[in-house]
């Protein structure tokens, strides 16, 4: 069962009406015992579906199933996720109650700095997988926020990223603007996004003010330059209502520069939107370099002087080298004298 639609046919073909579906859907996505509330199954479901309710909580369950969890520091923690064909995912429980989770097994876009594109895409990731990572958060903490900038590209996944944002705007009881679409900027989600019941805030990753830099950086990306990519985010912004998360991820000698702070407030002053600044999490793999806290700090405190709302942000996990992909890639390497360090694992 990878996708929704597919437990509600399961559903209805045991006689399930409307309002038996979406009780049992919101059960699993809340991770709410059914017995919860004012009526018990027995008081309301019909007896095909009381007789299958433990097979299929069983299935909901095995969508997918926590591998290993990695507490950071910083109250985060990376979670290693198994679904039911043995492929792994990454989702990170953030601090103040988010979720990141991932769209992908893999990903085309092959951007530079990223682990997880190193493989490129293995599989899609189904809408009931997407909410199944929800729900498994969810029983070890509150989850009121969930960001799409796992492992993937939720564009290129689309049809089961919006059908998976719309059960957790509705049954999920998570706010349409906690719920974040992030991007590299395919064309068609600002076509699709404000089409929904559900419109997602959206985030952009920008990177870098430079379109030849940015074509290096994002070599699979829709080919948009950074003035076009910001133009298109406005749009949005300024129909739903929610301001555009720009995402940067600051990286020592490439895009930290005086000049690439001047092709930010040129981008980007005045704009509806945030500048969210990240310095890079340094992956032994790759030959990109994290800033120092200090240099980064800096940075934001200039450009927030000269007119550009900035927030400097930490990656989640940086004490468990938790960069999005790692876990995985660390988890599919044969041991090494068949030793595992458990702190690493």
């Amino acid at each position: 069962m990878q996708d929704i639609a597919a437990i509600r046919q399961r559903l209805r073909a045991l006689g399930a009406g409307p309002q038996h579906e979406q009780r049992l859907l919101r059960d699993w996505v809340q991770a709410r015992p059914h017995e919860q509330g004012r009526r018990r199954p027995q008081d309301f479901l019909p007896l095909a579906v009381r007789e299958d309710l433990p097979r299929l909580d069983a299935d909901l369950q095995g969508i997918a199933r926590l591998v290993s969890s990695h507490p950071g520091e910083d109250g985060s923690a990376r979670l290693l996720v198994a679904l039911a064909d043995g492929q792994t995912v990454e989702s990170v429980l953030l601090p103040r109650d988010g979720l990141c989770v991932s769209s992908q097994v893999g990903c085309a876009v092959g951007c530079q700095f990223c682990m997880t594109g190193k493989d490129g895409l293995i599989r899609q990731v189904g809408s009931a997988e997407i909410v199944a990572q929800v729900a498994l958060a969810r029983k070890q903490r509150p989850v009121k926020k969930v960001v799409f900038m796992g492992m993937g590209e939720p564009a290129h996944n689309l049809d089961n990223v919006m059908a998976a944002i719309e059960l957790l705007g509705t049954l999920g009881n998570i706010g349409h603007k906690n719920l974040v679409f992030s991007t590299v900027g395919d064309p068609r989600v600002f076509e699709r996004l404000p089409l929904g019941p559900v419109k997602p805030a959206l985030a952009l990753s920008l990177h870098t003010s430079k379109p030849a830099l940015r074509e290096h950086l994002l070599p699979r990306a829709p080919r948009l330059s950074p003035e076009e990519l910001v133009e298109a985010g406005e749009r949005y912004a300024r129909e739903t209502g929610y301001p555009i998360q720009y995402q940067w991820t600051l990286i020592e000698g490439v895009n930290d520069g005086p000049d690439e702070m001047d092709g930010i407030v040129r981008l980007l002053k005045g704009k509806y939107g945030v500048l969210n600044m990240i310095p890079y999490n340094s992956v032994p793999e790759l030959p990109f370099q994290r800033p120092s806290w200090d240099k980064a700090r800096e940075i934001a405190r200039q450009l927030h002087q000269r007119g550009v709302l900035t927030k400097l942000r930490d990656s989640a996990g940086q004490d468990v080298d938790g960069g999005c992909g790692q876990l995985r890639a660390r988890a599919q390497r044969p041991p090494r004298h068949s030793v595992i360090d458990i702190r690493r694992a």
